[in-house]
């Protein structure tokens, strides 16, 4: 449940994830500020809405003031061009942290991904952990996220804030993939993950792989469950289903055997993946 007063500032609250924080966390306890370059569709009963574009700092000021936590989500989902990155997702995430200091906000909550160790490979037995896998981005998408993680470190040691970074998996309704059932990390988990890193006490800096407890994770879960997060899911119900489409897996397929999956290979097309991406997000759950 929500320890602390104010509602909790999630950018980006539009988005898939934004939309599952927006349905979830109030059940734990969580008052809400929504902001998007968008109208947030639907409200919740008793949730503020704002539009604004997450790399107005003055706006990003306004919106965090009186808040209790920043969830920063907003940003390019996906590979994009340099330009789009670089302009919305790393001034996006400097933006979000300075509002946050200068409105005296503690605690932040960073959506990073795996893409920012995505050239990583996967070890021969065990699981991953977070020391195992420094930087390594697969894309302009993954440079932006070990951006975030960096800033996020700086402002932790500098600032003394709270910030927690999530190097999310697939954040998908559901496995729809080969990779998906090792990667997933389903809504209800990711509620719960975002929750742990609200509520843990003083966790300083920290980098934690957010994925669901796959029967096949690659990710160790140690560091995101010191936080408090406790996973109910697991992609291998989804497997029959999702084997019966793609067939066994390949160990040797490069998809499977570097963290970014197809973001790492050379046959990786940025505007195909963005778009399966896109569709993807909008299958039923």
């Amino acid at each position: 449940m929500g320890t602390v007063s104010g509602p909790v500032l999630v950018t980006g609250a539009a988005g898939l994830i934004g939309g599952w924080l927006r349905g979830g966390l109030p059940e734990r306890g969580w008052a809400l500020r929504s902001v998007d370059v968008v109208a947030v569709p639907d409200p919740r009963p008793g949730e503020e809405l704002l539009v604004a574009d997450v790399t107005d700092l003055p706006a990003m000021v306004e919106a965090a003031t009186g808040a209790a936590a920043v969830v920063h989500l907003a940003g390019v989902v996906g590979e994009s061009t340099w330009p789009a990155i670089s302009a919305t997702n790393i001034e996006g995430t400097y933006c979000a942290l300075e509002a946050a200091r200068r409105a005296g906000v503690q605690r932040v909550v960073l959506a990073s991904s795996n893409h920012a160790t995505g050239y990583t490979p996967r070890p021969e037995h065990g699981l991953l952990t977070e020391a195992d896998a420094p930087p390594r981005p697969d894309t302009f998408y993954g440079v932006s996220k070990v951006a975030m993680e960096a800033l996020g470190s700086l402002y932790a040691d500098r600032h003394g804030m709270d910030v927690v970074c999530l190097r999310i998996g697939s954040a998908f309704p559901r496995p729809t993939t080969v990779r998906h059932l090792a990667t997933w990390l389903s809504p209800t988990d990711t509620v719960a993950l975002v929750d742990a890193a609200l509520t843990a006490p003083e966790p300083g800096f920290a980098v934690v792989w957010g994925v669901s407890d796959n029967t096949r994770r690659w990710w160790d879960l140690t560091a995101a469950e010191a936080l408090g997060y406790r996973s109910v899911d697991d992609a291998e119900t989804h497997a029959a289903a999702v084997l019966a489409a793609h067939g066994e897996p390949d160990p040797a397929d490069p998809v499977l055997t570097r963290v970014g999956g197809e973001y790492t290979t050379a046959t990786f097309e940025d505007d195909a993946v963005v778009e399966a991406e896109r569709r993807a997000r909008e299958l039923p759950s």
